[in-house]
């Protein structure tokens, strides 16, 4: 009977650990729930963390790409392979995935558009140099093909200048009117119905500019009704691309010196005899008229 509160005794000290480690468990309980929460919480954390480096390091790259324009289209496929990183990224954030596997997806995606980056840049400055390039290839042609204009509008002005200056020109022009008087006779007559020929004379100015060789020279005597004295119908040369009568017709063997020159339109014998007024004479080369004067019959 003396051992029973030995035994009680007994009880309540064992009952007492027990509580306590009760309540040590309890508490431990508390503890880890509260650490799984703070985790969990953190975890979101860094996901929530994590999903805006991703949308920032996106939208830098839609600007990079929009502040290049066109450029960017030259490296489509390394845009394809980012956006495919970028979703996948977006995937495993939604899902349960370590976050150390995204830190190092992300890691390696940052690498990547730097990358992009530095390849565009490097695309850029090129582009802009063989711009520059092409620019300053165009101005130099520009410049040259100005050049060119500036040469053959000079040379046109100085073949102009030459071929205004290569002609000929009659000066000191005369023309009278004989009465024939015999064999290698003549008398100077100023009375139509007394002429049976026109002397013209004139002087072909000097001219080195002028080829040397044969020139013709055509004479048109028009009458005072505008018709043109002539000896028949194979009297006639080619003017401008016209066919034009002449009354009397000379060559002469011109080498660039002044030289005079006297041809004859004779009446022919059964002709119409000459009328009465003002002739008008006028000199002509193959290609231009030289010269012109007038006699007066009575």
């Amino acid at each position: 009977m003396e051992s029973k509160p030995v035994n009680i005794l007994a009880y309540k000290i064992s009952i007492g650990i027990l509580l306590a480690v009760i309540a040590v468990m309890a508490w431990m309980l508390v503890n880890q729930k509260n650490v799984f929460v703070t985790q969990e919480k953190s975890s979101e954390n860094v996901k929530t963390e994590l999903q805006a480096q991703l949308d920032s390091l996106l939208a830098e790259h839609e600007r990079v790409k929009m502040s290049y324009g066109e450029l960017s289209n030259s490296l489509s496929e390394r845009d394809s392979i980012i956006n495919v990183k970028a979703i996948e990224i977006k995937k495993l954030l939604v899902s349960k995935s370590e976050l150390a596997v995204v830190k190092r997806k992300l890691a390696q995606l940052q690498q990547i558009t730097r990358v992009y980056e530095q390849q565009i840049d490097s695309l850029f400055t090129v582009n802009r140099k063989l711009k520059a390039e092409n620019e300053k290839i165009k101005i130099d042609y520009n410049l040259e093909q100005q050049k060119t204009n500036d040469l053959s509008k000079d040379k046109q002005v100085l073949n102009e200048k030459i071929t205004g200056a290569a002609i000929l020109k009659a000066y000191k022009i005369t023309a009278v009117a004989y009465k024939s008087k015999g064999v290698d006779k003549e008398k100077e007559t100023d009375k139509a119905a007394r002429a049976d020929k026109i002397k013209i004379c004139f002087t072909v100015s000097e001219n080195k500019l002028v080829s040397s060789g044969y020139k013709r020279f055509f004479v048109r005597i028009a009458r005072p009704d505008n018709s043109i004295l002539t000896r028949g119908p194979a009297y006639t040369f080619q003017f401008l691309g016209q066919t034009l009568q002449f009354s009397a017709m000379e060559t002469l063997n011109y080498e660039g010196d002044a030289a005079d020159v006297c041809t004859y339109f004779e009446r022919p014998v059964n002709g119409t005899e000459l009328s009465k007024g003002k002739y008008f004479v006028n000199i002509f080369t193959e290609d231009r008229e030289i010269g012109q004067t007038t006699i007066e019959l009575k």
